[in-house]
Parts: C-alpha cells; sequence; structure tokens
C-alpha cells in the first residue's frame, strides 16, 4: 500500500477529494487507474473506496501552479464514475470549482491578499477562466459565515465565483451544430455550449412537467432510454463523437417556473437526475437565454431578468447575476458559493503487486 496527500472538500452542492498535481503520476493512464482504485469506481456503493457512490459525491480536484500569464492555479476536474471503471476529464465542475480556491491557498499556492484574496483558476478541461473571491481574514481562509446555498444544509462564507470566457467551452461555439434548435428522435432541442455542453428539451416534450424529484426520473427506465438516445444523436452533432462513454453533453429539462424563479430545470450528469444543478450548467443557462433563440427564449424574455436569473432545482433556487461583456456578446456570470474542508490526510492505495 502506498499513501497519498489527500484533502477531502465539500464544494457548492458536490464533495470529493482535492489533491495536488505533483502527488499524482504525470502519465495519464497511470493517473486515471490510480483515481479509480481510491474512489473505488466499479461498485455502486464504491465500498472499498473514498467516493460516495453518486456522481454529485465521485469527483476528484487536481490542483497545480499555472504557467498561463496572470493566472494563479490550474484545476482539472475529473468525473470518476460509479459503476463503470471509466472516467471522464470533458467538462469542469463548478461545485467543486468553490473549493479550489480554499485549497490552494491552504496549500501554499497562493498567497492571501487581505480581506478577501481572489484567485484566478485556469480550468484544465475546457481552458476557461474562473475568478473566485475567497474570505481571508488575518491571513487566514474562513469556512464559517451567513452565506446558505439550497442543496446544503447550514451556512458558511461566501465564495464569489466569475465565469469570465464560459462561451464556447469545448466547441468554441456557443450553438456547435451551427443552429439554436435541432430536432432529434422528433424532439426538438437546443444544443449549447457555455461553460458545460448541454442539451436542453422541453420537459413537455418528454411526456414530463419538468418539476419531478430526481428519484421519479431515475426509475423512468423507458425515459432515461430515449433521454440517452437523443443525447447520443446530439453528441455527435456537436462534434464529440460517440458520446456513450462521455458525461457531455448534459440533457436539461427546462419548463415554466414559479413566482420567484422563471425558470424550473432537471439536470442530468447524464445518466442520473442531479439533486441541485450544476454551477457550469446554470452559467450555459444564463448565456443561453441572453444570446440567440434558444428553447429557453419560448419560457423567458430576457428583458425582464435586469440583469440577474433565478433558476428552480429540486433543492430549492440558484441566482446567476449578468454583466455585459466588452464585446457585448454575451454577458460574464457570477454565482455565490459555498465550500468546506472536511478533513485533510492520505489516502490509500493497493501497489500493483499487492
Amino acid at each position: 500500500m502506498h499513501a497519498i496527500p489527500c484533502v477531502l472538500m465539500r464544494g457548492g452542492t458536490s464533495k470529493g477529494p482535492f489533491f495536488l498535481a505533483g502527488d499524482l503520476p504525470d502519465n495519464e493512464d497511470a493517473r486515471n487507474e490510480l483515481l479509480l482504485q481510491l474512489m473505488g469506481s466499479g461498485n455502486e456503493l464504491e465500498i472499498d473506496g473514498i467516493g460516495g457512490g453518486y456522481p454529485q459525491t465521485s469527483k476528484v480536484a487536481i490542483v497545480g501552479p499555472s504557467s498561463t500569464e496572470g493566472v494563479d492555479v490550474d484545476y482539472l476536474f475529473v468525473q470518476v464514475m460509479v459503476e463503470q471503471r471509466c472516467v471522464d476529464v470533458s467538462p469542469n465542475c463548478g461545485n467543486m470549482l468553490s473549493a479550489v480556491g480554499p485549497f490552494a491557498i491552504e496549500k501554499g499556492l497562493v498567497t492571501p491578499s487581505g480581506d478577501t484574496t481572489c484567485i484566478r483558476i485556469r480550468n484544465v478541461n475546457t481552458n476557461t477562466l474562473i475568478d473566485a473571491t475567497v474570505q481571508t481574514p488575518n491571513g487566514q481562509v474562513r469556512y464559517d459565515g451567513d452565506a446558505a446555498i439550497d442543496g446544503v444544509p447550514g451556512t458558511a462564507a461566501p465564495i464569489h465565483l466569475t465565469f469570465l470566457n464560459a462561451v464556447g467551452a469545448r466547441t468554441g461555439k456557443l450553438y456547435p451544430t451551427g443552429q439554436s434548435r435541432d430536432t432529434f428522435d422528433g424532439v426538438e432541442v437546443s444544443c449549447v455550449d457555455a461553460a458545460m455542453p448541454m442539451v436542453l428539451i422541453h420537459a413537455s416534450s418528454l411526456g414530463k412537467r419538468g418539476d419531478e424529484a430526481p428519484g421519479e426520473f431515475d426509475d423512468d427506465k423507458a425515459f432515461m432510454t430515449r433521454l440517452e438516445r437523443i443525447r447520443r444523436q446530439a453528441g455527435l452533432a456537436m462534434g464529440f463523437g460517440d458520446v456513450s462513454d462521455k458525461v457531455i453533453p448534459k440533457p436539461v429539462l427546462i419548463s415554466n417556473g414559479d413566482p420567484h424563479a422563471p425558470l424550473t430545470v432537471r439536470y442530468f450528469m447524464p445518466h442520473r437526475c442531479h439533486k441541485a444543478l450544476a454551477i457550469t450548467g446554470a452559467v450555459g443557462l444564463a448565456i443561453a437565454c441572453s444570446n440567440g433563440d434558444s428553447l429557453i427564449r419560448d419560457l423567458i424574455d430576457p428583458e425582464t431578468l435586469k440583469g440577474e436569473m433565478d433558476i428552480a432545482h429540486p433543492s430549492g433556487r440558484l441566482s446567476v447575476a449578468m454583466t455585459p461583456d466588452a464585446s457585448g456578446q454575451a454577458p460574464i456570470c457570477s454565482l455565490l458559493r459555498t465550500a468546506r474542508r472536511l478533513f485533510s490526510g492520505d489516502v490509500f492505495v493497493p501497489d500493483a503487486n499487492d
């Protein structure tokens, strides 16, 4: 057995181990195999590892110093599949991202600069930039505070995330198919790439209200089979090829909201329904609403948003603040998150000859 330094952190509504890049193998195949072992991938409970047995808690963050000018740290997100022994590094994860700043400060990668410290992060998966503002009174990361986010009990110190260049994170285009609406399997969709490649679908097009509990979707095998069929056709049209072993694009059901949030969403990861909402998904939805003629325009007039979009999800609501960028092409999106350091120590992995 050998030990690897590890910090388990909650980031937003996700949770997983954080590693310094230098503590993991440089070889990608060796690194991935190690992560599969330490998370316990291949078992629905991940019983022989530290994974949580659910996509939201089977995530890994790898952080290191950045060689990019003007950037503090690089962050690679790894989605470790629960029951399949494979990983996917194609997407970013905005919830895990919210813990990158505190981790980087506490590991000495970034020096605190006052009561708050702004850290510029490059997401390696998508080559996009995010500014994270962390509370650092007296030069120490503060975790306790009064900020609350739906999907997480209690309160904590606020962490502000600002996505600087989210459009075309994987394909270079907001609408990778060349149009804002397509039809797959007889269903009209919008294929969007902003922070996260997604396939937007009106819930009613698939016989759903759109406000069902996540478990109702997961248990509806006929629905999930059709959703996956649409996702794979969309992935091919978006230029990703065969996405059967990838977690992108993410299917998202959209429907009318309530008086407090104009849009209701159910976000899939992609084979189970998220119990809250991915931060990258929220950013993409806000940008898609603000630009062009995506399906969201059937539900919301962007002129009514006044710089903020509230989105209802299974655990509550999430607000995205939007400010115009210099080009006027897409809004810069900011969100409030929280994070917490859960434990620090070593994770043990069998040696190859054990």
